[in-house]
Order: structure tokens, then C-alpha cells, then sequence
């Protein structure tokens, strides 16, 4: 119950993507969680900028507000010859999140590179900016994968993200 007396009620939504990294480092950027990673890394494939922490964020906000965002509405929501900036798809799922506010936000993810951690800390930053969710809020994890999947053997990324609203 609430201090008004009042009861919660608590939706959570699970949402995971995955892309493959492009053949060509130097075709794409890697953005991961709205953040720019440099070249060292190539990028992934995908019709936006395939940044997979904001679709899987998408994803999971589409399972609590039941209206699917990726496929047929985010295909409308292209640039023309230019490639789609994915937090325009968090910010497009969240109009239709009514009365409801995101209360935390939690990510995994599975890569054999780039390292994740060192950038922790601005992607939680920029997931605040985009949500508004304050960055204490928002937890991201990151796991290699020992290598038994194609993320853990350097192929592409996969992520898994839970978002709690109440």
C-alpha cells in the first residue's frame, strides 16, 4: 500500500534484442544503451543505429504498456537516408505508458566485446536523460558468456532488459 492508503499496482515488462556486428568497422558506429563506443568496435547491423540496449529497453516497456513499438510503428519513424537514433523508440514507448511511471530499469548483457564496464556509467547517464528514470534506478550488467553462444564468441550482442512500473 501506499502512504495514501492506497494499493500499487506493479507491471513489469521483460524486452531482449540481439544484432549482429557489421562486416565493415568502419560502416557503422557502435552505440550501445545511446552511447557512441568509438571504432574499435564495429557496429551492428540494422535498419536504425541497431543500438540493442534501447530496443530491448523499448521491448520491455512494450510489455508493460502491451503496444509493440519495434516493427511496424518504428519502421514509419525512419529518416529518410539517414539511419534512426533508437532512443526516438524508447521515447515513442513511453507516450504510452498513461498513468503508469518507470520505477526501475535493469540490463544484461552478453558480448565478447567491446568491455562494457568502463562505459557503465554514461549509459546509465544517457538511459536517465532518455527515461527519466534517475540513473541510481537504472542497473546494468555485463557477462561474457564464457563463449558458449555466438554474443560470447565475439559475433554480435545480446540484451535482456526488465523494466518495473508502477
Amino acid at each position: 500500500m501506499n502512504r495514501y492508503g492506497g494499493v500499487f499496482i506493479v507491471r513489469v515488462g521483460i524486452g531482449q534484442d540481439s544484432h549482429r556486428f557489421v562486416e565493415n568497422t568502419q560502416d557503422k558506429p557502435l552505440i550501445l544503451g545511446g552511447i557512441a563506443f568509438g571504432w574499435d568496435c564495429p557496429g551492428l547491423e540494422g535498419n536504425s543505429d541497431a543500438d540493442v540496449v534501447l530496443h530491448a529497453l523499448c521491448n520491455a516497456i512494450s510489455g508493460v504498456t502491451t503496444v509493440n513499438i519495434l516493427g511496424g510503428a518504428a519502421d514509419k519513424m525512419r529518416f529518410e537516408g539517414g539511419i534512426t537514433d533508437s532512443s526516438l523508440y524508447v521515447k515513442e514507448a513511453l507516450k504510452h505508458l498513461g498513468g503508469e511511471r518507470i520505477v526501475h530499469i535493469s540490463f544484461s548483457i552478453e558480448c565478447a566485446r567491446p568491455k562494457i564496464s568502463p562505459m557503465i556509467p554514461a549509459m546509465r547517464k544517457r538511459i536517465s536523460e532518455i527515461t527519466g528514470v534517475p540513473p541510481t534506478s537504472i542497473g546494468i550488467t555485463a557477462t561474457s558468456g564464457e563463449g558458449l553462444t555466438d554474443f560470447g564468441k565475439g559475433l554480435g550482442i545480446q540484451v535482456f532488459c526488465i523494466v518495473t512500473a508502477e
